[in-house]
């Protein structure tokens, strides 16, 4: 199955023109998830996304595979131990997009944890999520905790608990499961929206759907209908007639981004603030990044922005924790915001609503997932897929087999899983020095393609000269091709945002080469001087967002 930008209208074309056992809608994580759970035991897949891939809160977290050690305060048990559980199946499947992060858990006289508190909860934490003896917790006194993390407050400093969570690149993350669904066999297609649902005797048999790009409608047909589309499942419910019962509740969070210069962050640190929110601080690749704010939000959930509330409220958590640095406004490089789509509970205020996952059944049939956490993504698919093969069981007769996602690398993580990462990089890395790629350069594409590095280097044959033609490096240019010819990049935002996350964590280069991208996608795929300047309009605009200039 082709996953290329310039093959968006022929898979359109395709899957107008087939009968589906599974039609899903929603391109975050947890739709990709779907696709390949419901591929994988045989089921013919599609799956339409009305933005870009991963556009929504799957490339707007906190960037984190983590279990959710803050739900143990909750008494969110039995999600602790699912979710922490999962972890450690997400990294095996995909070491290149996931990364073991120590992180530290400071106690202060004044802080809401005491040290017998932390350790406990820890221990417990280490328990339900079956952590790895090599990743269980550390408790530190207060000189081990300052030497660990030398921009810590000193002041009333105790100690610290020592854990691991998981840091990842959530949008590539979700691209990787989206190419390894594609690659079985699953049709899935960016910027085209469900506008209606087909109904026949009141149940729901496929929907109507339109093109964002070029405006082209289709008509598309399926035994099942998934609405995974996380905020806006309720909007989908209200077009199917079945908004009732349960509902969601929006809660917004930002993150910011600083140069490690300006915020040499050692160790990656989870503190609580005064007003007993948890934040994280984490340090990646020559950068640092804080997140995050938990707020309602009732605006559009396609383009969240970072308040100057926002915004004030994490340098302030900044300053307080790590006063030494005194960060300023003019320092934040870059930012994002995102929205979380939680199940509504009455009476609880934004950071106290469970992240639990349900699945809702309306009359029509059409199967809604709803809330959840980006590392329990693959469980939650696993529910989904298993009602459907349930329901194809008793309407139809077919025997659907069990889940198969647990071991299954995902695309780019077939490299041996994390015992066999690192070896299998050294090996790439060396490959592409051989080619003639400077190690930090193929040392980057190797670590961000894992598996699939190869498509790059395939394409290194094109002389250094033509790359230089284009006005940017030669890497920039592999990875332009490949996200467009292999990843379904179609826009300038979509390389720069979810493709490479640059725009959060290179923000120059994306100012320096962003004619240029623009220039060579315009010639690739055939767009128009209007297209071409409508698309730098709108990545001028996140730049913008992001850091308050273009």
């Amino acid at each position: 199955m082709t996953f290329s930008a310039a093959q968006r209208t022929a898979v359109m074309e395709q899957m107008s023109n087939a009968q589906f056992d599974v039609l899903i809608i929603g391109g975050g994580i947890t739709g990709a998830g779907i696709a390949l759970d419901a591929v994988s035991r045989g089921l013919k897949t599609a799956l339409v996304e009305m933005q870009d891939f991963a556009a929504g809160t799957s490339s707007r977290s906190t960037k984190l595979v983590h279990g959710g050690l803050r739900y143990l305060k909750q008494f969110e048990v039995k999600m602790v131990a699912e979710v922490g559980r999962e972890r450690e199946v997400v990294y095996e499947n995909g070491p290149h997009v996931t990364t073991p992060e120590p992180m530290l858990l400071p106690i202060y006289t004044d802080g809401t944890f005491g040290r017998f508190s932390t350790s406990i909860g820890l221990m417990v934490y280490d328990t339900l999520a079956g952590v790895k003896r090599s990743e269980r917790r550390q408790m530190l006194n207060a000189s081990a905790a300052a030497a660990a993390e030398p921009l810590l407050r000193k002041q009333g400093l105790l100690g610290g608990g020592r854990y691991v969570e998981y840091r990842t690149d959530d949008a590539r993350l979700t691209i990787e499961v989206m190419k390894e669904a594609v690659r079985r066999g699953a049709l899935a297609v960016n910027y085209v929206k469900a506008s209606g649902f087909l109904k026949e005797d009141g149940i729901t048999t496929g929907i109507q759907a339109v093109d964002q790009l070029n405006g082209s409608s289709y008509t598309l047909r399926a035994r099942k209908v998934i609405n995974a589309s996380g905020p806006w499942v309720d909007t989908l419910r209200e077009v199917d007639g079945s908004r009732q019962g349960k509902t969601l509740q929006m809660t917004k969070g930002i993150h910011l981004v600083f140069d490690s210069s300006r915020f040499p962050l050692r160790q990656a640190v989870y503190f609580d603030t005064p007003d007993g929110r948890m934040v994280f601080a984490v340090p990646r690749d020559g950068k640092t990044y804080v997140g995050t704010t938990d707020t309602v939000y009732r605006e559009d959930p396609a383009h969240p922005l970072i308040s100057e509330a926002d915004r004030d409220y994490v340098i302030d958590a900044v300053n307080g924790m790590f006063p030494d640095v005194q960060i300023r406004t003019q320092d934040v490089e870059s930012g994002w915001a995102g929205v979380r789509p939680l199940i509504h509970e009455e009476g609880k205020g934004p950071s106290e609503i469970s992240r639990k996952d349900e699945i809702w059944v309306s009359d029509s049939g059409l199967i809604t997932i709803a809330g959840g956490k980006l590392t329990g993504y693959r469980k939650m698919a696993e529910m989904v897929v298993d009602l459907v093969a349930r329901q194809l069981q008793q309407e139809y007769g077919d025997s659907i087999g069990p889940c198969v996602t647990k071991k299954m690398p995902i695309s780019g993580g077939d490299v041996g899983g994390s015992a066999g990462y690192l070896s299998y990089t050294e090996r790439k890395i060396k490959d592409g020095v051989a080619l003639g790629l400077d190690r930090q350069v193929a040392e980057r594409l190797a670590r961000t393609y894992g598996s699939n590095v190869d498509a790059l280097y395939e394409r290194m044959p094109e002389p250094r000269t033509k790359a230089e033609l284009h006005g940017m490096p030669q890497d920039l240019l592999l990875m332009l091709r490949y996200a467009m010819e292999e990843e379904m990049a179609a826009t300038p935002a979509d390389f720069w945002v979810r493709r490479t996350a640059d725009l959060f964590f290179r923000i120059d280069e994306v100012r320096r080469y962003k004619s240029a991208v623009s220039a060579y996608m315009a010639e690739q795929l055939g767009w128009s001087e209007q297209q071409t300047a409508t698309y730098m309009q709108q990545l001028d605009q996140l730049l913008l967002e992001a850091s308050g200039k273009s």
